[in-house]
């Protein structure tokens, strides 16, 4: 599922990221690899989309969080 689609508070796994090579790039700067857990701290449905991973916080545009393929 999309990580757009995980409430706050919620935990998970990052499977894959349908993006282009600058894109995985970017984000693999950020700590956002496969296999990294993630927590997600706010989802209003609009808006910045931020999660926790390894204990610093980051802020994705949730177009961006819409192509991250996570597993609870």
């Amino acid at each position: 599922m999309p990580l757009t689609m995980v409430s706050e508070g919620t935990k998970a796994i990052l499977k894959s990221i349908d993006g282009g090579h600058q894109m995985r790039g970017r984000l693999a700067a950020l700590g956002l690899l496969p296999g990294t857990e993630l927590e997600v701290i706010q989802n209003s449905g609009h808006g910045p989309f931020v999660v926790s991973v390894r204990g610093s916080r980051i802020v994705i545009g949730r177009g961006m969080a819409q192509r991250m393929e996570v597993d609870e």
